[in-house]
C-alpha cells in the first residue's frame, strides 16, 4: 500500500504540470483600477499554486486553478451549458475582479458557467478522487463528464465531491462548474457586496474565488481532524472523522514538538484520543508555539491512510476581575486585545488576494505595527490565511458574513436596551444558520480564533438569543460576541460597543457584571494619498486628515485614552481599519498596499504599554 501511495503521489504531481487549459497569452489583468504590487506576479498558468488545505496534509493533490473557459448567460436560460464560451477566466479569482481577466458583473438575471478539460487518467485501484473547491459564491452546480456531481449553497465555506464514480478512461476529464448568486438581491450572507457600490458597500463577488483542487486518498480515509486544547488538564482531545472505516481499523494519532514525540494514542474509529501534554508550551501573540500532530489509520497494523497536521496549547476564557468587572483572558492571564478592522479587500483581486505571498502580507504589517489581533469583517478567508495568523501569533475574531440586510446601512442602535429585530422568511434563516455552521466547522481547527461574532450592526440580526446560545453551545472552546455594535441582549459573552471616531467603552451597569466589555469599531481616520485610490474624488471616511503627520497625531491621541478605559473595564478595542477599501480611505495602509500611512516602528511603540498586566488584577 505504502508503494501505491508513492506512486499515486508521482503520478499526480506529473498530472499536474499537464492540466489542460486555455493559453496563459489569452489573458491579461483587466485595466481600469489600481492593483498591488503582487498583481504582475500572478502566473496565468498555475495561480494560487501552494496546498490549500495547512490542517489536513496529504501528498497526493492536483491544483486546478488556472485559465477555464466561461460563458455568462440569461438565468432563465441557464439549464444546460453553453456549446461555446465566451472566452476565458483566471480561476481562482472571482469574474468582476480585474484579476480574473473578465472585470463584468453578473447579478441575479444571469448565469455563469466555467468548464475546464483536465488531463487525469483513473488507474489506481482501491482509490477515490475527490474535488474540492474552496469557496464558490453563491449557489454552484458541479458536473464531471456530463454527469452531476452535486450541488453547493454558501459563499463562504470549502465543500467536496466524491467523483470516482464519474470519472471516465480517456486521458481528459470535463469539469463544469455553474453559478447563480443574487448578490445584495437575494437574503444569503454577502458581506460588504452590493450591486451597487458606494460608501462602506464594496464591488459584488460571484463564482469560484478559493482554490480548485483533486485529490487522490484510499477508500478509507481521513475527512477532517479537530484538535481540541485543555491547558488546565495539559491535553489535547484529538476528533477524527474516517470516511468508510473498516471493522477492525485502529487510528493512531501522534503529537510532536519538532522531531521530538511528546505523546501518542490509539483508539477505534469514532473515539476521540484524548493525549497528555506534560509542560506544555502555551500559544501567545508572544510566543505562538505549534505542535505538530500526525494521524494514521491502521489496518492489521499496516497504514491505509496518512495525515499531518498541527495544535496549540491556549485557552480563551472571560475571568472577574478585583472590582468584579468580567475581562478577557488567554491562558488564565488578561491580556488587552487590540487590532484593526480587516475587511480582506484587494483592488484587483476583490476577495481573492493576488498571491499567497499577498495574503501573509496584511497579517505580518499588523503584527509589525505592534497589535495582537485582527476583526476579520463579515468575510471568511481562506484556510491558509489562518494558519498565518497561528503561526505568526494573530488572535482573530471572526465575523459571520452579514446577509438579508437590503440595500441600506442601517443606524447602529443607542445602547439603550433591548432592540428590535429583523424579522425573516423561513428559508432566510436557514441559509443563515446552514452558511454559519459550515463557516464554523470549517474554521474551528485554528487556534488563532478565540472569538465568534455572529451579528453585526444590527444588519439582518434575528433571533439574537437562540443563535448565540446555539453558537456558544456548538463550540464551548471559543468566546462569542453576539452582536458587535448591534442590538444588545443579555446573551453571550461580550457587550461591544461601536463608537467613531473617538474611543468609548459600552455602560456595565446595562447588563450588570454579565458579558466582557470591548469596543469593536472606533477611529475611521482618512487619509486619500493621491494615485493610490480606488477613484480621482469623493473618496470618504469618517474624518479625513490631509497629511500623514495630522493623522498619526490624531491617532496617538486616541490611543492615548485606552488606559484609563482599560483600568474602568475595557478588555478589547478594534480600529477601522486595515487598508482603504474601494472609495473608503480609513485605512492603515492604502487599498493597493503601496503606501503605508503610520510608520511601524512609531505604532509599535505606542501600542506596546497596552498590554501591561500590571492595570488590571484577577481575582
Amino acid at each position: 500500500m505504502k508503494k501505491l501511495i508513492l506512486c499515486a503521489g508521482v503520478l499526480m504531481a506529473t498530472l499536474q504540470a499537464f492540466a489542460q487549459a486555455p493559453k496563459s497569452a489569452d489573458w491579461k489583468v483587466k485595466e481600469g483600477k489600481i492593483v498591488t504590487p503582487w498583481a504582475e506576479k500572478v502566473v496565468a498558468q498555475n495561480p494560487h499554486a501552494e496546498y490549500p488545505r495547512p490542517q489536513l496534509i496529504r501528498q497526493n493533490w492536483q491544483n486546478i486553478n488556472g485559465l477555464w473557459n466561461y460563458s455568462i448567460v440569461p438565468a432563465n436560460a441557464a439549464n444546460a451549458a453553453p456549446t461555446a464560451f465566451e472566452g476565458q477566466i483566471l480561476v481562482p479569482f472571482a469574474v468582476e475582479s480585474a484579476l480574473s481577466g473578465v472585470g463584468r458583473t453578473v447579478g441575479k438575471d444571469s448565469v455563469l458557467w466555467y468548464q475546464r478539460l483536465v488531463d487525469f487518467s483513473p488507474k489506481l485501484k482501491d482509490q477515490k478522487v475527490l474535488l474540492h473547491f474552496g469557496a464558490v459564491d453563491w449557489k454552484c452546480d458541479v458536473f464531471v463528464n456530463g454527469k452531476p456531481a452535486g450541488t453547493h449553497q454558501g459563499g463562504y465555506d470549502p465543500f467536496t465531491f466524491d467523483i470516482t464514480d464519474l470519472l471516465i478512461k480517456e486521458k481528459q476529464q470535463e469539469i463544469v462548474v455553474k453559478v447563480w448568486d443574487p448578490s445584495s438581491d437575494g437574503p444569503q450572507p454577502r458581506g460588504k457586496q452590493i450591486k451597487n457600490p458606494h460608501g462602506i458597500w464594496y464591488t459584488p463577488v460571484t463564482g469560484i474565488w478559493q482554490t480548485v483542487w483533486l485529490e487522490t486518498v484510499p477508500t478509507s480515509y481521513i475527512a477532517s481532524i479537530l484538535p481540541t486544547a485543555d491547558i488546565d488538564k495539559q491535553n489535547v482531545t484529538v476528533k477524527v472523522d474516517l470516511e468508510n472505516a473498516g471493522a477492525d481499523d485502529k487510528i493512531r494519532v501522534t503529537a510532536w514538538d519538532g522531531t521530538t514525540k511528546v505523546g501518542e494514542k490509539e483508539v477505534a474509529p469514532g473515539s476521540d484520543a484524548v493525549i497528555q501534554i506534560s509542560n506544555a508550551k502555551l500559544w501567545s501573540p508572544d510566543s505562538p508555539f505549534l505542535y505538530e500532530l500526525t494521524a494514521t489509520v491502521l489496518r492489521k497494523g499496516k497504514s491505509v491512510d496518512d495525515v499531518k497536521s498541527y495544535f496549540a496549547m491556549r485557552k480563551i476564557a472571560m475571568q472577574p476581575d478585583q472590582n468584579g468587572t468580567l475581562r478577557m483572558t488567554l491562558n488564565n492571564k488578561f491580556l488587552f486585545q487590540y487590532g484593526p478592522l480587516d475587511q480582506g479587500w484587494w483592488p484587483d483581486g476583490l476577495y481573492t488576494a493576488p498571491t499567497d505571498e499577498a495574503l501573509k502580507f496584511d497579517i505580518v504589517k499588523t503584527k509589525e505595527m505592534g497589535f495582537n489581533m485582527i476583526r476579520k469583517h463579515v468575510k471568511v478567508e481562506p484556510a491558509r490565511w489562518y494558519r498565518y495568523c497561528d503561526e505568526l501569533g494573530m488572535l482573530v475574531w471572526q465575523d459571520m458574513p452579514s446577509g438579508d440586510m437590503g440595500n441600506n446601512w442601517e443606524p447602529r442602535p443607542a445602547i439603550t436596551g433591548l432592540e428590535t429585530e429583523k424579522d425573516r422568511t423561513p428559508e432566510s434563516e436557514n441559509i443563515y444558520k446552514t452558511e454559519w455552521k459550515a463557516i464554523m466547522d470549517a474554521n474551528r481547527f485554528f487556534p488563532s480564533i478565540v472569538v465568534w461574532v455572529p451579528f453585526n450592526e444590527a444588519w439582518g440580526q434575528f433571533k439574537t438569543e437562540e443563535i448565540t446560545n446555539w453558537t456558544m453551545q456548538y463550540d464551548p472552546n471559543r468566546l462569542v460576541n453576539s452582536a458587535s455594535g448591534g442590538n444588545f441582549f443579555p446573551v453571550g459573552h461580550i457587550m461591544d460597543l461601536h463608537n467613531y471616531p473617538a474611543p468609548a467603552m459600552p455602560r456595565p451597569e446595562i447588563f450588570g457584571a454579565k458579558q466582557i466589555i470591548v469596543l469593536g469599531e472606533f477611529g475611521g481616520l482618512g487619509l486619500p494619498v493621491d494615485q493610490h485610490t480606488w477613484q480621482q474624488k469623493d473618496n470618504w471616511g469618517y474624518q479625513s486628515f490631509k497629511s500623514q503627520e495630522e493623522l498619526y497625531d490624531k491617532y496617538a491621541s486616541f490611543v492615548g485614552k485606552f488606559e484609563a478605559l482599560i483600568r474602568k473595564g475595557l478588555s478589547a478595542a478594534v480600529y477601522t481599519q486595515t487598508t482603504d477599501v474601494e472609495v473608503e480611505i480609513n485605512g492603515l495602509m492604502t487599498y493597493d498596499r503601496k503606501v503605508i500611512k503610520f510608520p511601524e516602528a512609531k505604532m509599535k511603540a505606542i501600542h506596546s504599554p497596552l498590554y501591561n498586566a500590571s492595570w488590571v488584577n484577577l481575582k
